[in-house]
C-alpha cells in the first residue's frame, strides 16, 4: 500500500498541520462519517474464492487500513511504494522488524543506550544464535560496528539520554555494507523527523506516545520502503498475532488529526522549560536537543523540524529527585511520555537504564507553559530543604 495511494488526504506538498487533518480519510460519501467507526470482525464474508482486502481479523481489518495510510502520509509524504503495518504496541512493532530480519549466524547493531527493553531483547536475539553488537548513539560510534552487520538499529534521539546521531550518514554507510536500517522515531514523530527520507529503511515508533497524546492507547507501527521486507514484518505480524485492537486504531487515527497543534505546543514549551532548568543551580545534566548550546543540537538541527516534548536532568541524589516529583502539582508522576498531561520520573526505579540516581526524565505536556514553569521552579525549591 503506497503510502499516499488512496483516499482523501491531503496532497503531498501540503502544510503539517494540514496533512495531519486529512491524513488516510477516505474519499467523502454522502451521509457516511468523515472517519467511518471502527470495523468490529474477526471474519467478514467471503463466499467462493480468497479474493479482496479483508478475509480475517487478524490479517486486516478496515480501521486499521486507515490508521495505516495515515501515517504512512506523515512517514513519507511523497515516497512511492511505503507500505506501513500497525501492531498492538510499540514492542510489538520493534519485535516484528528485529526477529523478521535477523537469522541465527546474523548480525545486528543495538543502542547500548536505548529503550531500556532493548536488553531483553538482546538476550533474546544472542539465544537465537544471533550475535549483537552495541555502541553508543551519540557521535556515530555504530560505524566502527557495522561491518558484517544485517541490521542496524538506531534511536534518535535516545530515550532517555536524548543523544543524537546522523540518520543520513550511517544509512549511507549501512547501504554500503548491505545492511538494513531501522530508526525508532517515537520520540521524534513524524513532524519532527522522517528516517525514510534520510535513507532509512524502517521507521518503527510506539503510537502509545506522542502520536496519539493522550496515554490512553498502546500502539505501533511500521512503516518501510522496501517490499520483500515489509513482507516479513507483515508474515510475523500474522504469525505473532500482535495486532492492534479496531477501536484503538480508531482512536489513533482520530487522535493523529491533532498532532501538530499538540506537538507544537508541546515543543515550544519543552524548549521554555528547558531554558529555566539551564538557570537553577541544583539541576545538571541538562539535555534538550532544542537548546543550541546541546551537544546533540548540531545534527539535531540538520534532521529534525521538531526537537520533541522530552527534557532530562538530573538533580543531586535520589531522595531530592523524590522530593521534587513528590511536590510537582501539574504533573504526574508517571511513565511513558508525548500525552497532553505532563508526566515526570525518576528514570532510575525501572533499573534498566544507566542513569544516575536522581535522573528525571519530564515530558513536557499541553498546559500553559507559564503554568508548568512556575509548578516545576516552586517543586525544586521546595524539594531542596
Amino acid at each position: 500500500m503506497s503510502a499516499t495511494g488512496g483516499g482523501h488526504g491531503s496532497p503531498v506538498d501540503s502544510g503539517d498541520g494540514t496533512r495531519a487533518v486529512r491524513a488516510g480519510l477516505p474519499e467523502p460519501a454522502k451521509n457516511e462519517p468523515t472517519l467511518p467507526g471502527p470495523a468490529f470482525a474477526a471474519h467478514f464474508h467471503l463466499p467462493g474464492e480468497v479474493t479482496g482486502p479483508y478475509s480475517y481479523g487478524r490479517d486486516d481489518n478496515p480501521t486499521w487500513t486507515l490508521l495505516e495510510r495515515a501515517i504512512g502520509e506523515l512517514e513519507a509524504p511523497g515516497l512511492d511504494d511505503v507500505e506501513t503495518l500497525v501492531f498492538a504496541s510499540g514492542m510489538a512493532a520493534i519485535s516484528s522488524v528485529l526477529f523478521s530480519q535477523l537469522r541465527a549466524g546474523d548480525a545486528v547493531v543495538l543502542p547500548v543506550d536505548g529503550y531500556q527493553v532493548l536488553p531483553l531483547v538482546r538476550a533474546q536475539l544472542e539465544a537465537y544464535g544471533i550475535e549483537v553488537r552495541t555502541a553508543p548513539t551519540g557521535g556515530d560510534a555504530q560505524l566502527d560496528v557495522l561491518d558484517g552487520a544485517k541490521l542496524l538499529w538506531i534511536e534518535t534521539p535516545s530515550n532517555p539520554g536524548l543523544d543524537v546521531c546522523d540518520i543520513r550518514r550511517l544509512a549511507e554507510a549501512a547501504r554500503a555494507r548491505g545492511a538494513l536500517v531501522a530508526v525508532d522515531n517515537t520520540l521524534a514523530t513524524p513532524l519532527g523527523q522522517r528516517p525514510l527520507e534520510l535513507g532509512a529503511d524502517f521507521s518503527v515508533a510506539s503510537g502509545t506516545k506522542q502520536l496519539t497524546g493522550h496515554g490512553d492507547i498502546l500502539l505501533g507501527y511500521v512503516t518501510g520502503r522496501d517490499t520483500e521486507a515489509m513482507a516479513a514484518v507483515r508474515r510475523w505480524r500474522k504469525i505473532v498475532g500482535a495486532i492492534s485492537g479496531p477501536m484503538e486504531a480508531w482512536l489513533a487515527h482520530r487522535s493523529i488529526a491533532t498532532l501538530q497543534l499538540r506537538v507544537d505546543r508541546q515543543n515550544a514549551s519543552a524548549l521554555v522549560l528547558a531554558k529555566a532548568l539551564r538557570e537553577h543551580p541544583d539541576v545538571s545534566g541538562l539535555r534538550y536537543p532544542g537548546l543550541p548550546d546541546d551537544p546533540s543540537h548540531k545534527v539535531a538541527s540538520q534532521q529534525m523540524r521538531r526537537y520533541g516534548c522530552v527534557v532530562s536532568f538530573t538533580l543531586p541524589t535520589r531522595a531530592r529527585a523524590d522530593r521534587f516529583l513528590d511536590a510537582l502539582r501539574l504533573v504526574d508522576d508517571a511513565t511513558s511520555f508525548g500525552g497532553v498531561r505532563s508526566t515526570a520520573e525518576r528514570r532510575g526505579r525501572w533499573g534498566g537504564d544507566a542513569v544516575p540516581d536522581g535522573f528525571i526524565r519530564f515530558s513536557v505536556g499541553a498546559e500553559d507553559p507559564e503554568d508548568l514553569v512556575a509548578d516545576v521552579l516552586r517543586a525544586l525549591d521546595e524539594s531542596a530543604g
